[in-house]
């Protein structure tokens, strides 16, 4: 199943910048290869994040979502205790998850990154 997957940080705080982006990236390239997925884009906007992403159908959006938001808030905020201060939780509880096959794929690609300059 591809997915395109958009969360954001809770009260849209623009907190993830450099060096805290960079780590949030490999982050989770190392949870999506951890789950059997594969990244076909991945954006990270000062306060969302923006994914798309292929993952076996034997898990359900909600894992791994719950995997993604928990395991990179878990570590960033260990890693960057500013955050622990300013911030009961990094993530809000909503997410946005649109699916795609093989024609529209493309479409979204292009669309997560043509967000780089906003």
């Amino acid at each position: 199943m591809t997915y395109h997957l958009v969360w954001f940080q809770k009260y849209r705080h623009r907190v993830l910048t450099n060096p805290m982006a960079e780590r949030l990236d490999q982050l989770l390239r190392s949870k999506v290869t951890e789950l059997k997925g594969e990244i076909v884009a991945l954006e990270i906007q000062p306060d969302h994040v923006h994914l798309f992403a292929k993952f076996p159908p034997t898990l359900a959006v909600c894992q791994i979502m719950h995997h993604l938001k928990g395991y990179t808030s878990y570590t960033l905020r260990r890693e960057f205790p500013r955050l622990k201060q300013s911030l009961p939780s990094l993530w809000t509880r909503s997410y946005y998850v649109g699916t795609a096959g093989e024609v529209s794929a493309e479409t979204i690609r292009r669309y997560i990154e043509a967000q780089r300059g906003c």
